[in-house]
């Protein structure tokens, strides 16, 4: 391709709001347009960049037997009141009528209608398994799109699903897709781990994600320093806390404690450390048609964890009670605790099981019990709500555990049976039984994949692709281009290159030398041939883009360096 034929408008401003580097530079480098709040345009050569991607995922993805299919972006609305998300998905989920006043919604993702294209299709066991997927555009409207490709409202994903006869064969697909997706990764050149994660509005027994190790991540990764351990931290897990400090010695008494509200105030004012005490977060837990006043206690030295708070009681989502609410459920805020507590739902983190000589709220205004043993709660009351933090130890190995950043472009779940249930989705087992089928989900974040190429590698000049990656390998640059030798040599070079399916860009524009380099810079192609004034000696210059590193090479024996380099 010439330059002086390409569409990409580069700039030198990025947008007021793009705070990320992909964001910045993806612009800049007339990759992308936006056209909308969160909605973006490819050009040329971002088309090129997500074409790249996407091949390397559906080459592994046939790899596997699971076969492609195309679902509609606009889904009946029955499917999902059929499977319970209609109501529960909440404002991301676009719903829409149409001039009959059929309700529709714009798919953010396909469980329900992967599960209708399959019952009453697949009818035995004999027929499984089986895994369709598609690599299609979805829509999640987003309440604040931001980060450019990597929090937009209109994303193109990979989604696959899976149906089997048993658990045993969902965890062999689970495992061959953590497989698949890591040679994907792989094959993209991205520094990355597979980590334990919470598995959301989609549900399942299991999940994974695949993050992306990179400055700017949007989620916090609990990693090992040992062993390969590694969650999301909403996932989290550590080995239980230990402490070699003295606990206070008490028979449940109940001391005064006045205006002490905080654990830091009641732990100064008896002298105790936050280890023994048992803080109480109080939230408003939101349904699908109710809300409610719920208690989470944790120890006083941990915080909860908002995700595991959610999971444990069922709610769509947590929001802070006011003191007015408080109060109205018969809570004494500040000197809240499990003992006796009735007026409302309560949960209690599973670390806190069985320990002794503790403190907590007497659930009296101005009193705190000392001594409390946690013997006497029933089971269900028991939940992981502790955040785990660097510095905790882990489940693992009890080696240090250490928070980095990641940005998520993979998940894998492991469904069960919750959709094919709901939806009445079943088949014939081996004993001529009808069972729902247990499902799998997986998904790869394909034009977020574009974006996330640029956060894990660029610099403050611009875009550095990989050649698996990369919208063309060589920018063969003219630094002169009414210099008749300059062009005729960078054309021979060009037509060589591009005969033998290199694919290289010659930039022939009528611009300043400068400009070019910086353009070059910006979109950030891996290499670079100037060819300059140099080229009366018979010498020109290669660039590395990584580096920036120039060698100047004898022009007769510049196609053989950049085979070898192109290759």
């Amino acid at each position: 391709m010439r330059f002086s034929k390409l569409y990409a408008p580069t700039t030198k401003e990025a947008p007021k709001d793009a705070t990320l580097p992909s964001h910045q530079f993806l612009v800049r480098g007339g990759f992308i347009s936006q056209v909308g709040s969160g909605l973006y345009n490819f050009l040329p050569m971002g088309k090129i960049v997500f074409d790249k991607i996407k091949n390397i995922v559906k080459e592994e993805m046939d790899a596997t037997g699971a076969q492609e299919i195309q679902m509609g972006v606009v889904t009946p609305a029955e499917l999902w009141k059929q499977s319970g998300r209609y109501n529960a998905f909440g404002k991301e989920l676009c719903r829409l009528k149409d001039r009959k006043e059929n309700e529709f919604v714009l798919g953010p993702t396909h469980e329900e209608v992967v599960v209708d294209i399959v019952r009453n299709r697949i009818n035995s066991y004999k027929q499984l398994p089986l895994h369709l997927y598609q690599i299609t555009t979805k829509f999640r409207d987003e309440a604040r799109p931001r980060f450019g490709l990597l929090r937009g409202r209109e994303f193109t994903m990979k989604d696959g699903y899976s149906f089997h006869e048993d658990e045993t064969c969902m965890k062999k697909e689970f495992a061959l897709m953590e497989e698949t997706y890591t040679k994907i990764f792989t094959r993209l050149g991205l520094d990355f781990r597979a980590v334990d994660a919470d598995s959301g509005a989609i549900g399942g027994s299991g999940s994974k994600e695949f993050m992306v190790l990179a400055q700017n991540g949007e989620d916090d990764i609990v990693v090992c320093q040992k062993c390969s351990y590694a969650a999301n931290i909403e996932a989290a897990k550590r080995a239980k806390k230990v402490t070699t400090i003295e606990a206070p010695q008490a028979d449940l008494s109940k001391f005064k404690t006045p205006d002490m509200k905080t654990i830091e105030d009641v732990c100064n004012f008896l002298h105790v450390d936050s280890f023994y005490s048992i803080k109480a977060v109080v939230k408003k837990a939101i349904y699908i048609d109710s809300e409610e006043i719920v208690v989470f206690f944790v120890r006083g030295s941990d915080e909860l964890q908002e995700v595991k708070a959610i999971n444990a009681c069922g709610a769509i989502d947590l929001i802070d009670a006011e003191l007015e609410e408080i109060q109205k459920v018969g809570l004494h805020a500040g000197f809240i605790g499990p003992v006796g507590l009735e007026c409302v739902k309560f949960y209690i983190d599973f670390e806190l099981k069985e320990e002794k000589n503790l403190v907590c709220g007497a659930n009296e205004e101005d009193f705190h019990f000392v001594g409390v043993s946690m013997f006497n709660f029933k089971e269900e009351r028991y939940a992981d709500l502790s955040a785990v933090k660097a510095g905790d130890k882990c489940v693992c190995c009890g080696e240090e555990l250490y928070v980095t950043k990641g940005i998520e472009v993979g998940h894998i779940f492991q469904l069960g049976q919750k959709y094919a249930k709901a939806m009445s989705a079943t088949f014939l087992d081996k004993n001529g039984k009808s069972q729902p089928f247990y499902m799998g989900c997986y998904g790869v974040g394909v034009s977020r994949l574009v974006a996330v190429m640029i956060e894990a590698s660029h610099d403050e000049r611009g875009c550095m692709w990989n050649k698996q990656t990369a919208p063309y390998l060589l920018d063969i640059i003219i630094s002169n281009p009414k210099d008749e030798a300059q062009s005729i040599y960078a054309l021979s070079i060009y037509e060589a290159l591009k005969k033998e399916k290199f694919e290289v860009l010659l930039d022939d524009r009528p611009e300043r030398f400068g400009f070019k380099i910086k353009d070059y810079e910006l979109i950030g192609f891996p290499y670079a041939l100037i060819v300059g004034k140099e080229l009366e000696e018979g010498l020109v210059e290669i660039v590395e883009r990584k580096t920036l590193e120039k060698t100047v090479v004898k022009k007769e024996e510049v196609l053989d360096v950049l085979r070898n380099l192109l290759a």
